[in-house]
């Protein structure tokens, strides 16, 4: 997968937005991507090298994903009870891949819904 391919699905899932909020802190050195629903953050990446995806997960499902593959690892700046890195083009599929940013955006979107009620 590349890196048109992967932020074309990220935006078709309905009312994602995209931005580079981290500029600042990088002083340069690279530019994040950051994916949105609901305005808060469900996945991201680095434009510069598209190595690995950074994604938010149940912290269940996240410690089976890391036992069964060696691409899932810890995140880029973010909360290692949370989120996990994937390396992209390793041994987690593309449609692997999807499901898990489709199950983050939904751990998002629902999490942000329910607590609007």
């Amino acid at each position: 997968m590349n890196i048109e391919e992967f932020r074309e699905y990220c935006l078709s899932l309905p009312g994602v937005t995209e931005a580079t909020p981290f500029e600042k802190f990088t002083r340069g050195r690279y530019t994040i991507l950051v994916f949105y629903v609901a305005g808060h953050m469900f996945c991201y990446f680095n434009i510069d090298d598209f190595k690995a995806v950074t994604i938010k997960c149940e912290p269940s499902l996240m410690a089976e994903l890391k036992e069964q593959y060696q691409a899932v690892g810890e995140p880029f700046n973010g909360d290692k009870r949370y989120w996990m890195s994937v390396e992209v083009n390793h041994d987690v599929d593309d449609c692997k891949l999807l499901e898990l940013v489709r199950n983050s955006y939904d751990l998002v979107k629902n999490n942000k819904s329910s607590s609007k009620k």
